[in-house]
């Protein structure tokens, strides 16, 4: 038996009700007092470590040339940063996974009528920027992941090219069948437009920037400024990675030398129709020949002309072929054994490959996961040990799909569930404010840590300038409220699009996403111009930030890795399933409603004009009003979820208060073992209705959002489709696995209480 000094995770109450200038709060969220002095103490020392000096040297290294997967730059990052970590004192080495990826042979889009014109398809160099004129190792612009295609058809302009915007179309009696769309970057991942695109019959799609939220329309457009010129390109992946992530040929399975691999016809993740895209420039002689009806007002982008719908007279030609090759990626896996539980994980992440030379992604984030492995080895040499063991991952290939952590996630999948505490990620940094995301599991414990962090220029506590914001920021009286007088700043919901999603949503871990953000704006995204002549003079100029990213997720996985008790915690995860649920109700209410007003409309005789007087908007189809939906299953689960939540919190209060006592630090295991689990419980094995690589049922990415996120993903999308049987049956499904983190959490209070005797 040793002395536990219960100074538990609800002794982080009083640290978050605490003053919000940063600096070691009396407890931390899982130790003891004793603990907790030692803890500050190591981490004081680690916080001091990280220079912004040696993140801007790291940057000029890993942003000197094209790096993305396959190419020679990258193979040479990877093995620059494994001797890094080797040179620190971590155990390090690189693991490879053979991947499908395209890449162009042919490329073309040309208008043939009414006049002819043929884009550039390419980005000129900028003299005052040394790495803009590395052409022939840059990729060209393109989608990866579209497939070949020879095409040629008018051309429709469908705004951002969302499902609400062909409903749009169709009442506007536009039909985009047979013709290839023309599509604003914005609304949702660039992957969803091609796929709804298709749905709609279309034959081809074009994507491009349109300066009104990324040129001229906010500011000076690079050089002098930091937006997006008239060539630049957004080049990205448009696999689709709502059904699954990571290599196409092998779903579900890590893809070594000797896995099986799905002939490419039978791949499910690839677009049904080619696509490409555009800069603005190239772009405007297209959309300034289309005629037909005036496009609404909200879908008028900045450019010179008349946004009009088609389709034509514009006929366009589009030609995508590719080389369909397998290359090698390679992960950076590198670890600092566990002193005490060497088979409990706290896992790291960032991604280092880049779609060019990748300054601002994700340079910007690798280099400061960089600098906290060597803060970390410095410690290592001062002769602290975590408790835990630490993994540090540098992932390749996330650009095309979440390749390389996808890949490593599925290999390992068996031992993750067994081992993983939790994964933190970031990807990008700029300037500005914390930007939280993760599992609610865990948001109590990374308000605590961001109440330790100072900002580098306005000296207060990052949680603290995070709060003003959202108080500035907020919409109405009430949200302004709740910032201000609840303990903890919400996190955001996870939805995809950066290496978390197959730790979170396919094996259950509680995650976390970490930057800065909100003071750089630019268009460089995915463009040659993201390199480190934009980021030094446009971004963090200084890399004060990218150290406060360093000190902010480092400072996470040394609580993480130190912790007695894990610091998860269930009352901010309770009140959030409760506005999960409340939304839902919200949802059906307003479906409802909408049925029967089209409906009362069609009786009436009721249309409603167009901008245009010639015409009128087409009578939407008559439905059905839903039948009733009984959400009551779900609503007792969430309020099982919320009184086992208080029932683990007053056993930790009551631990709090009761000073001194002995512990059983076996049954503090086995309370952690529970806590390790609780994630995972929010997960089925089946998966979500169509894409059962999504297993998690709180958070998923939206089938027709990509990368934002649909809360209780099963409900939600079958109401959202007027699915209703299928929403009646996920209902269900969700209740059920509430139901086991219920008992759970149960559990865990029970043996907490057992520990504290």
């Amino acid at each position: 038996m040793r002395r536990f000094v219960v100074a538990l995770l609800l002794a982080g109450a009083g640290n978050l009700l605490a003053s919000p200038q940063a600096g070691p709060s009396p407890a931390l969220l899982g130790f003891s007092e004793d603990a907790a002095r030692i803890e500050h103490q190591w981490e004081n020392k680690f916080t001091a470590i990280p220079q912004p000096e040696n993140l801007r040297e790291y940057m000029r290294r890993l942003s000197a040339r094209p790096h993305h997967l396959g190419s020679p730059y990258n193979k040479e990052s990877a093995e620059w940063i494994l001797a890094r970590f080797r040179e620190w004192g971590w155990d390090a080495h690189i693991e490879s996974f053979d991947v499908l990826f395209p890449t162009p042979k042919e490329r073309l889009v040309e208008m043939v009528e009414p006049t002819q014109f043929v884009a550039k398809l390419e980005e000129p160099t900028v003299p005052v920027d040394p790495t803009s004129d590395q052409h022939d190792e840059q990729l060209p612009t393109y989608n990866a992941y579209s497939v070949d295609g020879d095409v040629t058809a008018p051309l429709v302009y469908v705004n951002y090219g969302v499902p609400q915007d062909y409903e749009q179309l169709e009442r506007l009696g536009v039909s985009v069948k047979g013709a290839i769309v023309i599509a604003r970057y914005g609304a949702s991942w660039r992957g969803i437009k091609p796929k709804v695109a298709a749905e709609h019959g279309a034959v081809g799609c074009l994507i491009y920037s349109d300066p009104r939220g990324d040129g001229y329309f906010d500011g000076d457009v690079f050089p002098e400024g930091a937006w997006r010129p008239r060539e630049g390109v957004q080049r990205g992946s448009v696999m689709d990675m709502t059904i699954h992530p990571g290599d196409p040929l092998t779903p579900g399975a890590g893809a070594t030398q000797d896995a099986k691999r799905l002939e490419l016809k039978d791949v499910t993740t690839l677009t049904k129709i080619p696509v490409l895209p555009l800069a603005y420039g190239d772009a405007q002689p297209l959309l300034a020949a289309l005629k037909g009806p005036v496009a609404p007002d909200s879908w008028r982008g900045a450019l010179p002309i008349t946004y009009h719908l088609g389709p034509g007279p514009a006929k366009v030609h589009l030609r995508v072929k590719a080389n369909w090759d397998i290359k090698p990626l390679h992960d950076v896996v590198a670890r600092i054994p566990g002193a005490a539980y060497p088979d409990e994980w706290i896992v790291r992440g960032n991604h280092h490959d880049a779609w060019v030379n990748g300054a601002e992604d994700p340079v910007s984030a690798m280099v400061a996961e960089l600098e906290e492995a060597r803060a970390l080895g410095e410690l290592i040499k001062q002769g602290w040990r975590p408790r835990r063991a630490i993994i540090y991952c540098a992932w390749d290939g996330e650009e095309e799909g979440l390749l390389g952590s996808t890949e490593w996630a599925e290999a390992h999948a068996e031992e993750l569930r067994r081992k993983a505490v939790a994964y933190i990620n970031s990807d990008g940094n700029g300037r500005g404010y914390l930007e939280l995301g993760g599992s609610h599991t865990l948001e109590r414990f990374m308000n605590g840590v961001a109440k330790d962090i100072v900002d580098p220029e306005k000296n207060i506590a990052v949680w603290r300038r995070l709060q003003l914001k959202r108080i500035a920021d907020a919409d109405s009286a009430e949200k302004r409220e709740e910032v201000r007088t609840r303990a903890d700043l919400r996190l955001a919901a996870l939805g995809s699009g950066s290496d978390f999603t197959p730790f979170l949503q396919h094996l259950g871990i509680a995650s976390l996403n970490l930057g800065y953000d909100g003071e750089d704006g630019g268009g460089i995204y995915h463009s040659i111009y993201d390199d480190f002549y934009w980021y030094t003079h446009f971004s963090d100029t200084t890399f004060v930030y990218g150290r406060a990213l360093a000190q902010t997720a480092g400072l996470a996985v040394l609580r993480l890795a130190d912790a007695e008790l894990l610091p998860f915690e269930f009352s901010d995860f309770a009140e959030t399933l409760q506005t999960y649920s409340d939304d839902l109700k919200k949802l059906l209410k307003t479906k409802q409603d909408e049925i029967r007003e089209r409906n009362r409309e069609l009786d009436e005789g009721v249309f409603t004009a167009t901008a245009d007087p010639k015409r009128t908007l087409l009578p939407p189809p008559r439905e059905d009003v839903p039948p009733f939906i009984n959400l009551a299953p779900l609503e007792n689960a969430v309020e099982n979820v919320t009184r086992a939540a208080k029932k683990y919190s007053a056993t930790l209060e009551k631990a709090r208060q009761g000073g001194t006592s002995a512990a059983d630090p076996a049954a503090i295991q086995r309370v952690n073992a529970l806590l390790m689990e609780s994630e995972r419980k929010l997960t089925l094995p089946d998966g979500l209705p169509a894409r059962p690589w999504y297993k998690h049922q709180i958070y998923a990415p939206g089938l027709y959002t990509g990368y934002g996120v649909k809360t209780l993903p099963g409900v939600r999308e079958a109401i959202e489709q007027k699915k209703w049987p299928e929403a009646e049956r996920e209902i269900l499904r969700v209740a059920g696995v509430l139901d086991a983190e219920t008992q759970l959490i149960n559990s865990a209070a029970v043996e907490l209480e057992k520990a504290l005797r």
